[in-house]
């Protein structure tokens, strides 16, 4: 019997460079709600750990340490925090017309209360809230920025039930 090895691959996690462990953390487990399933640690060059052979092999040579933490969303997503001493402390300009990751998104049904927590921790709002099917099914959207400059997306549904409807028809 053949077997379709064709299937959707489920996300893990996403990896988020940031200026500040300890700041992000906060704003990550407070503003999102998020797990800390792993306070900041520092991992060190050394070719005698596996960490740090992993890092070497995915970083290269041009580095000592960074702090590192993770986080897991409620659905179990893996936000993994990065924070390199000597890298450069301010997000790159917003530029989604380039190859590379545009943003991420998160899905909250209060999506007004999330982006004013978002806002009172020194984030921001890049648009005002918009309504996919206006008068008609109450799928919204908003583009925001964290504190440190990296730009994602909220949703008040799921990504399956917003497009499904035919969000781009009419």
């Amino acid at each position: 019997m053949d077997t379709n090895k064709d299937y959707p691959k489920s996300f893990s996690h996403i990896g988020l460079t940031v200026p500040n462990i300890n700041e992000a953390v906060k704003f990550y487990s407070e503003v999102m709600g998020w797990y800390v399933i792993m306070v900041p640690a520092t991992v060190k060059k050394e070719k005698g750990t596996a960490i740090g052979q992993m890092c070497i092999d995915v970083f290269g040579e041009e580095w000592t340490e960074f702090e590192i933490a993770h986080l897991s969303t409620s659905d179990g997503i893996g936000i993994e925090l990065f924070s390199f001493p000597h890298g450069v402390k301010k997000a790159p300009k917003f530029n989604p017309f380039n190859t590379g990751l545009f943003h991420y998104s998160v899905q909250d049904p209060n999506i007004e209360e999330l982006i004013g927590k978002i806002v009172a921790y020194g984030g921001k709002q890049r648009m005002p809230i918009r309504e996919y099917y206006p008068k008609e099914k109450p799928f919204k959207m908003c583009y925001v920025e964290d504190p440190f400059g990296i730009v994602f997306e909220i949703y008040t549904h799921s990504y399956e039930l917003t497009y499904s409807s035919g969000a781009y028809a009419k």
